[in-house]
């Protein structure tokens, strides 16, 4: 029998091939598990929703196992990555998803829409998308543990469920030699009162971390009795170490022990609501956070490229993904430019001679900045409240220079553009990003005296006077008559209380519905979408934030004096302390809370007669306008009493036009009422229709909801 030895050549080809094939992914998931099965979704007893031609749907929750190299260049930015490793040196986690899918996937479009959840609710693709054929994939990616109750906020549990929150398990991060990570952490209690135990928030969710002692000589608590959005303080006064306890509950002289989350504090004599309390102590036990962007980019991975996982379970929608788009809202939208920014669009693939893109497109919706999640004592879930980071480094998505912090010529898309892993993306958004979320720079940097030109991979679509993430739209909300009954506007944030203004109503439905058609085209027949519309310094329609450069009237329910300068959130350039990069926002802030070095100029968009938004997309409400719709409102005060006359944080507001021309002129209203505008119901109705042609012909509604809008004004009281 003739037998050939291998040459030394081809032993090393068959060693490497079989490195290769061990070594292939440094970063993914390993095992996943199926917790919940729902098919047909979408029930109503035994009646189950059919979507056209894809049919019906079902939904599919579990859990995915994971595990990261931390050395991999793609992974070795996650601070505290080496603190976290297992024995093996691998880094692992758990996270949870849910799928939503074609029960009968030969009908499936191709499309995957990757969502980000927001603080750990569940999050769906639309019924539009439904209608395509497309999939919807939900997948965790905000590790810190943190919420009033184990099925609430991100707390990890056993299992995963279709209608549950989602959640990201990680290890803690250990010093070297064993012993707890500690640092300084600030946390804020604002219109509280009474004797009882508060905890500590963070918008929704507990300060996710726990003290390392409960000396309170180890801690500082003041109290203050005022301060402005930028920081200035009036009456901060040191409350002495003995006068209040950490506590899991209870009273000052009866608490409860702190076992878990949330961090409260008993305070002797019970707190004043007019006061806020600050408190800085030293924490313990951090997680690496960061983790969760190399986490939702894997299960993205294994989603949209596997077939199955190492113990043999098949991927759901295994080859039947042609084309993904990631889309996350608000803290998820912030949560994706972060994610890019670092480079996590890149897949690893060891076996691939170039860099591997996940997604094809990616959408943060009503996001104006980058998430603060990759840096030691993170609290993703903050706002941009005072103190709160988030603004840190580029914002913007072309290299451009931060001259007014002196921060180099960067982008967001560095790491990608220089990978070519850059998505085709599209943003849009409302003036709540403008005058709460500091969108602004985005737009025109740190020293505004330019627009930064947009790149071709990126839209832009400015919905004006608009609140955050838009209103319950129709016609009859904007109404004097309907706003005697409405609830107040809650002012988002930390306890913060409610607006002086109703509700603005003005809907972003109409129009994300639209953009959803176009950017589905871009991506799977690279279809271009309409040209990026939003105001611009070079047309003259961006300008200082007070109401003289802004042109804004003088109208009956608001101060004669609003908006004032320093009515809108400012821009603040935060000294987080030496071992703090300002750029990628990551490392380890030594001051808690930090410096403010400087407030920074922002601009917003100038307004017509009556009050509203120029320079955006067109939005039939504003093309047939019932009153003035505001991006902002301002903070009543009753028995939330501390922001008083502030901004209302990210709620936007409105007031309605009189009716008739007698009556605005009895309340000295300079706006046309809306007989003068309308003539009568009619005249009312047919203005609608007009403005549905001119909005359609403009891209940006779709013939469906032109009729629904047409057939919502001639069924409104307007004018009746």
């Amino acid at each position: 029998m003739n037998t050939r030895r291998p040459s030394a050549g081809r032993m090393a080809c068959a060693l490497i091939a079989a490195l290769l094939a061990t070594t292939t992914a440094h970063a993914r998931v390993t095992k996943i598990v199926i917790d919940q099965t729902l098919s047909p979704a979408f029930c109503k007893g035994d009646a189950c929703t059919s979507y056209g031609p894809a049919g019906q749907y079902e939904q599919i929750a579990g859990r995915a196992y994971g595990e990261l190299d931390p050395n991999d260049p793609l992974n070795s930015l996650i601070q505290d990555i080496q603190l976290s490793k297992d024995a093996d040196g691998k880094v692992r986690y758990v996270a949870t998803f849910v799928i939503t899918k074609p029960v009968d996937m030969s009908k499936a479009s191709g499309m995957l829409w990757h969502e980000v959840p927001n603080r750990g609710r569940p999050v769906l693709i639309s019924t539009q998308e439904r209608e395509f054929g497309d999939i919807g994939l939900a997948t965790a990616w905000q590790g810190d543990n943190a919420g009033f109750g184990t099925a609430l906020g991100t707390t990890v549990r056993s299992n995963m469920s279709v209608e549950g929150n989602h959640w990201l398990q990680l290890p803690v991060a250990k010093n070297a030699d064993g012993t707890a990570v500690t640092g300084q952490v600030f946390a804020r209690i604002i219109n509280r009162s009474g004797v009882n135990a508060q905890p500590l928030i963070v918008q929704t969710n507990p300060v996710p971390y726990l003290p390392a002692t409960l000396d309170t000589s180890k801690a500082t608590l003041v109290s203050r009795d005022h301060e402005t959005l930028d920081g200035k303080v009036k009456g901060e006064t040191p409350i002495a170490a003995g006068d209040w306890k950490f506590c899991g509950g209870g009273t000052y002289d009866d608490p409860a022990p702190l076992t878990k989350l949330p961090v409260q504090i008993c305070l002797k004599g019970g707190f004043n609501p007019a006061k806020l309390y600050q408190v800085v102590y030293t924490a313990k036990d951090p997680y690496p956070l960061g983790v969760g962007f190399a986490a939702w980019r894997d299960l993205g991975s294994f989603f949209k490229y596997a077939k199955q996982d190492d113990t043999g379970t098949p991927n759901p929608i295994a080859g039947r993904v042609t084309h993904s788009i990631a889309r996350g809202r608000s803290q998820s939208g912030n949560y994706l430019r972060g994610w890019l920014h670092l480079g996590f669009n890149q897949v690893e693939d060891k076996q691939s001679p170039t860099a591997r893109q996940l997604h094809d497109g990616m959408w943060p919706v009503i996001a104006g900045r980058r998430i603060a999640l990759n840096y030691r004592w993170a609290q993703p879930d903050g706002v941009l409240e005072l103190y709160q980071a988030g603004s840190e480094g580029p914002q913007w998505w072309q290299p451009y220079p931060d001259r007014a912090r002196n921060l180099p010529t960067r982008s967001i898309q560095d790491r990608c553009m220089a990978s070519k892993t850059c998505p085709k993306i599209i943003e849009h958004f409302g003036a709540a990003e403008i005058w709460a979320l500091k969108l602004g720079p985005e737009w025109v940097g740190t020293d505004p005296k330019e627009d930064i030109p947009l790149p071709g991979n990126v839209r832009r679509y400015y919905i004006g006077s608009s609140t955050h993430g838009g209103g319950s739209g129709g016609f009859n909300a904007s109404l004097a008559e309907f706003h005697k009954t409405a609830k107040a506007v809650q002012c988002p944030g930390n306890n913060w209380g409610n607006g002086v203004l109703p509700a603005n109503p003005l809907s972003h439905d109409e129009p994300w519905r639209a953009i959803t058609v176009h950017f589905r085209d871009w991506v799977m027949k690279n279809t271009m979408p309409p040209p990026s519309r939003y105001p611009t310094i070079k047309a003259g329609q961006l300008v200082a934030p007070n109401k003289a450069a802004m042109g804004f009237p003088t109208i009956p329910g608001l101060r004669a004096t609003a908006p004032e300068p320093d009515l809108i959130n400012p821009f603040l350039d935060y000294d987080w302390g030496p071992q703090f990069d300002p750029n990628d926002a990551s490392g380890i802030p030594t001051l808690a809370p930090p410096k403010i070095k400087q407030t920074l100029n922002m601009l917003v968009p100038k307004v017509d007669v009556d009050g509203n938004e120029i320079g955006g997309i067109p939005v039939v409400l504003l093309e047939v306008p019932l009153g003035t719709y505001l991006g902002w409102n301002i903070t009543a005060g009753g028995s939330h009493p501390f922001h008083a006359g502030q901004l209302c944080n990210y709620a936007g507001g409105m007031v309605p036009f009189a009716r008739t021309r007698a009556e605005r002129e009895a309340s000295n209203d300079p706006r046309p009422s809306l007989e003068e505008r309308y003539g009568n119901h009619a005249g009312f109705v047919d203005a609608v229709r007009r403005a549905t042609e001119r909005v359609k012909a403009s891209g940006f509604l779709l013939e469906k909801d032109a009729a629904a809008l047409v057939k919502a004004a001639e069924a409104s009281n307007v004018l009746k």
